[in-house]
C-alpha cells in the first residue's frame, strides 16, 4: 500500500471516524463522511489497520458544510461540525444500531427514539490546560496545547472566564457553572499565587445547579440544555413502592424518583459524590461499591435505575442484577459499546429490550448518550 490512497468512505464509525476499505484492509480516517471520495496519507494502526489522514476531498458530500469553530481539527474536542445537526443526530442513530448489532448480537427492530436541544454553547463544564501563558485544549491523541479564546459548545459564562484568565503557572484547570459563579478544579498542583489568581473569577464550591449542591469532585452532566429532559426520559412513568438508583452521583434521578415512589435507595461510591449525595437526597444514600451493594440485595426492587460510567457494568454488576431481577431495569449510558455488552449479558438472562432513545448531550462530537428500558420477562408489568 502507498502512502497516499484515494478512499471511498463507506460510513460513519463511533470515535467520530469514517471507514473506507483498501486491498482488504480497513481504514479509519477523520473528519469525513459517508460517500465521499478522499485522498488520504495512510499510516499502519495495527495488522490490518490502518488510518488515514485526507489530504484532498476529491468528492464532497452534499451534506457537508463550513465548521463554525476555528480550531475545529486542530483542538481534539470535536469532530462532526463539518456537518450540520439534523445530519449528526441521524448518523448517530445508525452508529448505535450498529454497536449494539456487531459487539450486541442486538437486532433492535423498534425506532430508536431522539432528544437533542441547542448545539451551540451547552457544555456546563469544560476542561482547559495553561501552558507559557496560553490557554486552551489538547489536540487530538497528543499534548500538544491548541490555543483558544473561546469554545463554541461552552457556555456563556464559561467563555466569559476563558477570556479572564491569566496564566502564572503550567497547570489544567477545570470550570463548572451555574450561569452565574463558576467553579474551579484546579488539576495539577499550583503556587499559591496562581490559586489566589483565580479568585478573581468568583469561585464558589460547592456550586448549587438546579438545586442540587456540586462539588469540585462530584459529576454532573454538561448538558445545561438537557439535563431535565434527560431525567425525565429515564424515570419515565416508573412508580410503586421501591426504587434502587446505582451510580446515583448527586442525586440527579434519586430526586426524581423519590416523587414516585413510596421508598428510594441510592448507590454512590465516590467519596465527593455520596457527600453531595447526602445533602441533596432526604431518602436512604448508600456509600458503596454498586458490585458488593447488589451483592448483598436480598430484596427484589420495583425499579432500578442505573447510570453507571464509561466501563459499564461489567460481568459481576450483570449477574447480580440477573440475579435480583427487577421488574423494570433502566440504563443511562455514555457509551454504546460497553452497554451491548451488558445487554447481551442481560438479554441472555431473560430480560428483554423495550425502548431506546438516544439523547444527544454532545452535539459536535461523536459521543452517544442513551437510554435502554428493559423489562424482565417476555410481557411488561402492568
Amino acid at each position: 500500500m502507498s502512502n497516499q490512497e484515494t478512499l471511498t468512505i463507506e460510513k460513519l464509525v463511533y470515535g467520530g471516524e469514517g471507514l473506507s476499505r483498501l486491498d482488504g484492509k480497513v481504514v479509519l480516517t477523520p473528519f469525513v463522511l459517508p460517500g465521499e471520495v478522499v485522498r488520504a496519507e495512510m499510516d499502519r494502526a495495527k495488522n490490518d489497520l490502518w488510518r488515514g489522514r485526507v489530504i484532498e476531498i476529491l468528492q464532497a458530500s452534499p451534506e457537508r458544510i463550513a465548521p463554525q469553530c476555528p480550531y475545529f481539527q486542530r483542538c481534539g474536542g470535536c469532530q462532526y461540525q463539518h456537518m450540520d445537526y439534523p445530519f449528526q443526530l441521524e448518523q448517530k442513530r445508525e452508529i448505535l444500531r450498529e454497536v449494539l448489532r456487531r459487539v450486541g448480537k442486538i437486532e433492535f427492530a423498534g425506532e430508536i427514539g431522539m432528544i437533542s436541544g441547542e448545539p451551540w454553547q451547552y457544555r456546563n463544564r469544560v476542561q482547559l490546560h495553561i501552558e507559557s501563558g496560553k490557554i486552551g485544549y489538547f489536540a487530538q491523541g497528543s499534548r500538544e496545547l491548541i490555543a483558544i479564546d473561546h469554545c463554541p459548545i461552552a457556555s456563556v459564562k464559561l467563555n466569559e472566564t476563558i477570556g479572564k484568565i491569566k496564566a502564572q503557572a503550567s497547570t489544567a484547570l477545570e470550570l463548572f457553572t451555574n450561569e452565574t459563579e463558576v467553579q474551579v478544579n484546579v488539576v495539577d498542583r499550583v503556587p499559591r499565587a496562581a490559586l489566589t489568581s483565580l479568585a478573581s473569577l468568583g469561585v464558589t464550591t460547592p456550586i448549587q445547579y438546579g438545586g442540587f449542591q456540586v462539588s469540585r469532585n462530584s459529576f454532573f452532566q454538561v448538558n445545561r440544555f438537557l439535563v431535565d429532559r434527560l431525567v425525565e426520559c429515564a424515570v419515565g412513568d416508573a412508580k410503586g413502592g421501591w426504587a434502587v438508583d446505582l451510580y446515583a452521583g448527586v442525586g440527579l434521578f434519586s430526586v426524581k424518583l423519590a416523587e414516585r415512589f413510596e421508598k428510594v435507595t441510592a448507590v454512590e461510591s465516590g467519596s465527593s459524590g455520596f457527600r453531595d449525595l447526602h445533602h441533596n437526597f432526604a431518602g436512604a444514600a448508600v456509600n458503596a461499591n454498586v458490585e458488593e451493594y447488589l451483592a448483598g440485595l436480598n430484596e427484589t426492587p420495583d425499579f432500578v435505575l442505573a447510570d453507571p460510567p464509561r466501563a459499564g457494568f461489567g460481568k459481576p454488576a450483570v449477574k447480580e442484577l440477573a440475579r435480583i431481577r427487577a421488574p423494570r431495569l433502566t440504563i443511562v449510558s455514555c457509551d454504546p459499546a460497553t452497554l451491548a455488552r451488558d445487554l447481551r449479558g442481560l438479554i441472555a438472562e431473560g430480560y428483554r429490550l423495550e425502548k431506546i432513545t438516544l439523547v444527544d448531550l454532545f452535539p459536535q462530537t461523536f459521543h452517544l448518550e442513551t437510554v435502554v428500558e428493559l423489562f424482565a420477562g417476555a410481557i411488561p408489568p402492568n
